[in-house]
């Protein structure tokens, strides 16, 4: 049912991810899947920062490597094989990038984990509120 699962991670508070893991895990292990971990980072602010350009790209640079250090970490977390589990970080928006890459590499099933509930978010965390109502594929949210 579900070969390719797409996990949205945010490797930088990953409390949020460790239960989406086990789930995701389950759900590749029973189908024979392939999980993409994907880490979305925040566009910098190119306008308010003209002739900052090189510094711009130290930075961008400096948190991909950041970011693929630790998700190679959380590889080890799944009880898997690891040539089952690719990443990828990109730049920008959470939702538009999730939803983009969804239907870009053909996904199944987007696994994501959310936060407790709170007066802004009501249900679910904004992020993955915005990927559940988007989505044009399944969206298995874990609390």
């Amino acid at each position: 049912m579900y070969k390719k699962i797409l996990m949205p991670v945010d490797v930088f508070e990953m409390d949020l991810s460790d239960k989406a893991v086990r789930h995701a895990v389950n759900l590749a292990k029973s189908e024979g899947a392939t999980i993409t971990l994907v880490n979305i980072l925040p566009n910098s602010s190119r306008s308010l920062l003209r002739g900052f350009n090189a510094d711009i790209k130290k930075f961008e640079e400096y948190m991909t490597a950041e970011s693929d250090k630790k998700m190679k970490a959380l590889k080890r977390l799944f009880d898997m094989s690891p040539e089952n589990i690719d990443c990828e970080v990109r730049f920008g928006n959470v939702r538009d990038e999730i939803i983009q890459l969804s239907k870009e590499g053909k996904y199944d099933v987007i696994v994501i984990g959310s936060r407790n509930p709170s007066m802004t978010t009501h249900l679910l965390g904004s992020n993955a509120e915005t990927i559940l109502r988007y989505a044009t594929i399944p969206v298995l949210v874990v609390r």
